[in-house]
């Protein structure tokens, strides 16, 4: 079997909570296959965000090692994981994380400029067609609705084909119809680009649509039937 494109080990995470030591992780350990949809479930101030944070190397964890496509990003200093996880990683978020002075295309954009892309432009506006926001590229996030926010969003995680997609509640500022068309671009762009998916929720239809469940319970994973 292949190693895992994403591995913790022993990884913890303790917070001060007026002057007591809060365990919110607690020697969790984790590993996601490449091209596996992996759901992540737990109830509100469970620690989902905060596990998702450590693994993209955005937070440093109390104890433990979190291994990215073979290497040890906290052995990395802050620059060498930014650089890492503008590599592999792509992220979506719950509250869309969009730049508002931004057009649509423009936010799309942006990630490959960053790497110096050449053809970012073309490269932008084949993902927004792909996610049905060809008649949208010049509109400002103001502009667009919740939904066509999120499918913004999901066109800049995919646009660089990250070996990794991290998502934190795609669905949570959606109505339910829209927060299901919002899903099937996400599972779609999964599949045609074999991107390995990882998201955390606590909404079990949309967990039930990955490969694997696990319950984030008391700082440690559990695996749900």
């Amino acid at each position: 079997m292949s190693p895992p494109i994403l591995q913790a080990v022993a990884l913890s995470k303790q917070v001060d909570s007026g002057g007591v030591a809060l365990t919110i992780l607690d020697g969790l350990n984790l590993a996601v296959g490449a091209g596996e949809s992996l759901a992540i479930l737990g109830a509100s101030g469970s620690g989902k965000s905060t596990l998702l944070g450590l693994l993209a190397g955005l937070d440093l964890p109390s104890a433990g090692k979190v291994v990215l496509d073979g290497a040890d990003i906290f052995a990395l200093d802050e620059d060498g994981r930014a650089a890492l996880r503008g590599r592999l990683v792509g992220f979506v978020f719950q509250s869309f994380q969009l730049l508002p002075a931004l057009t649509a295309l423009e936010n799309v954009m942006l990630p490959l400029e960053l790497a110096g892309a050449a053809d970012a432009q073309a490269l932008a506006e084949t993902v927004l067609l792909r996610v049905g926001l060809g008649g949208r590229l010049k509109h400002l996030p103001s502009r667009l609705s919740g939904g066509e926010q999120q499918r913004v969003a999901i066109a800049r995680a995919f646009v660089a084909h990250p070996k990794l997609l991290l998502a934190d509640e795609p669905t949570g500022n959606l109505d339910p119809v829209t927060g299901e068309r919002v899903i099937e671009v996400l599972f779609e762009l999964n599949r045609e680009h074999g991107t390995t998916l990882l998201l955390v929720t606590h909404d079990e239809g949309l967990a039930r649509r990955c490969d694997r469940r696990l319950q984030l319970v008391n700082g440690a994973l559990e695996a749900v039937a």
